[in-house]
């Protein structure tokens, strides 16, 4: 009886002793995993200022992306900089980049929260600017099925097409006007016209952006004019450096007047959007709320349709998220697609040889007798392949869109904090000599020859201008048909030349934007049958 209450009473301290001993062996074990794969953090450049960190370094002459290329010769693919107090990454070999969103795809998948993200995305509420959660993925689904799916694309492609063509209709009238044509007299005679490219290019974007996001063109927008200034003030200051950005203590004093700045055109743009959102819900409402959605409504139609008035989804209402997506898809679509455009143009205006191949191949697949419509785009291969190298030597953000990482990683053996921001370098991974022959030279054959494997789809990490891994740009599919069938268009409708022989002038603004800096004037003459432009 005594040896019995004795057993009992020491199984307590058995099972303690053993679970003590267990951790005690993994706690050894856990002790040599570290000794063997130390915590060894990046390099970082040398340079650095007290407090201000790199800062002074990126702010010029040359643009940011140049700045860090140069160093990444330095100091090798993968180093840190000191942005104020923030940690940052920089990548710049396509080899680091895949392994940052491939294996730490979902560790580098937030965005840090940046002033501009704040005020002028709706809280952080804009699809691109969104942490990572639960309101960044409903959001993001919505706009991949609704408006950027190939079947929705498809069935939308009528916009684009009436868009290009009524834009090539307004050039040529205008060159007639210039010419005083009538009746196809006096041609023989007749002066080419001059055109700044990005109005033109803009207006064919905006006009198809508009139609499929509200429904409406852009050039019919009441107070046009205003809203594309307010429109060009919000893309100028959503990645204009903010010094609370770097030294976050110092935002209450708002130096350089930035957060006002933010703050005034977020307002009067909210006010715009806010109207077209008022009229989609009167709209909605005297159709009757059991009515069946449209077959072709509207982006904006299909959020009111499906978004809960009452729903709170991450703190978001659903006016806010209605508007914030709304807005994101026309910003991201229209600036981007006009930056490609201009280089795209420049570059062939600077490589004349490359131009008169882009013409014979449009004449002998299209012919004389038509304008270009998207069922072609498919046997323009060598149109592709000058698109794809436009956005190889000029990708429209050279450095991608921030990210920031959630939690700790490993990236090239080295130890990556959780809360590290990270750019990667996309002009230097596109102009690596390791993949590409003679990386400064515009030559599209590549990508029928060596590279034609290369595609923009975040699979292959020598070319990523639409970023890769989980925050990829959703928008590749339309921004490539709508970039090929413009310039297509215009190529084959119009003879191209540089004022007075000039050279062209390639220089980059300075800016996180990929912006030519100066304008490009080109002159242009009819090619076709007059019928065709009709």
């Amino acid at each position: 009886m005594d040896l019995t209450i004795f057993t009992q009473s020491t199984i307590p301290f058995t099972i303690l002793g053993l679970l003590i001993f267990v951790y005690a062996l993994f706690s050894i074990s856990r002790s040599r995993e570290n000794k063997n794969t130390p915590r060894k953090p990046p390099p970082e450049a040398g340079g650095a200022w007290p407090v201000l960190g790199h800062l002074h370094l990126l702010g010029g002459p040359e643009p940011p992306h140049i700045t860090l290329g140069n160093m990444a010769d330095k100091y090798g693919p993968i180093f840190t900089v000191r942005l104020g107090v923030h940690q940052t990454l920089i990548v710049n070999s396509w080899e680091i980049a895949k392994e940052c969103f491939t294996v730490n795809d979902r560790a580098f998948a937030s965005r840090p929260k940046l002033v501009a993200f704040e005020v002028m995305g709706y809280n952080f509420g804009m699809i691109g600017f969104s942490p990572y959660g639960a309101h960044w993925r409903q959001v993001r689904k919505i706009a991949t099925l609704e408006v950027l799916s190939n079947h929705r694309l498809e069935m939308l492609k009528h916009v684009r097409e009436s868009e290009v063509r009524s834009a090539m209709k307004e050039i040529y009238d205008r060159w007639l006007e210039l010419n005083n044509i009538n009746n196809g007299q006096n041609i023989e005679e007749a002066k080419p016209l001059s055109c700044e490219m990005k109005n033109w290019f803009g207006e064919i974007t905006s006009n198809v952006v508009f139609r499929m996001v509200v429904g409406k063109r852009f050039a019919e927008t009441q107070g046009k004019d205003a809203t594309q200034k307010t429109l060009r003030d919000w893309s100028d200051l959503i990645f204009s450096f903010v010094i609370s950005d770097a030294l976050p203590y110092l935002r209450w004093l708002d130096l350089g007047g930035q957060e006002r700045a933010m703050r005034k055109t977020a307002k009067d743009l909210d006010q715009f959007i806010q109207f077209w959102l008022d009229e989609h819900r009167h709209s909605r409402d005297d159709a009757g709320s059991g009515e069946a959605k449209p077959k072709h409504s509207d982006f904006m139609d299909v959020l009111v349709s499906s978004v809960d008035e009452a729903e709170m989804i991450d703190g978001h209402d659903a006016d806010s998220m209605i508007k914030a997506t709304s807005l994101a898809l026309i910003l991201a679509a229209t600036d981007t697609t006009i930056v490609t455009l201009i280089w795209a143009l420049s570059l062939l205006m600077k490589n004349p040889e490359v131009l008169k191949k882009a013409v014979h191949e449009l004449d002998s697949e299209v012919g004389k007798e038509r304008l270009v419509v998207e069922s072609d785009l498919k046997n323009l291969h060598y149109l592709q392949a000058i698109i794809k190298e436009a956005m190889r030597l000029y990708p429209a953000a050279p450095l991608s869109v921030i990210h920031e990482s959630m939690e700790d990683c490993t990236v090239a053996g080295y130890h990556i904090p959780s809360g590290t921001r990270l750019l990667t370098n996309l002009s230097k991974i596109h102009r690596d000599p390791r993949v590409y022959e003679d990386p400064l030279e515009f030559r599209p054959e590549r990508f029928l020859t060596t590279h034609k494997n290369i595609d923009f789809r975040g699979q292959r990490f020598e070319l990523i201008p639409f970023g890769a891994g989980r925050r990829m740009c959703p928008g590749v599919s339309f921004a490539l048909q709508i970039m090929q069938l413009t310039i297509a268009n215009l190529l084959h409708g119009f003879d191209i030349a540089n004022p007075d022989n000039q050279a062209v002038d390639m220089r980059e603004q300075v800016g996180l934007t990929n912006i030519k800096a100066s304008p490009l004037h080109v002159l242009l003459t009819p090619r076709l049958s007059p019928y065709l432009y009709g």
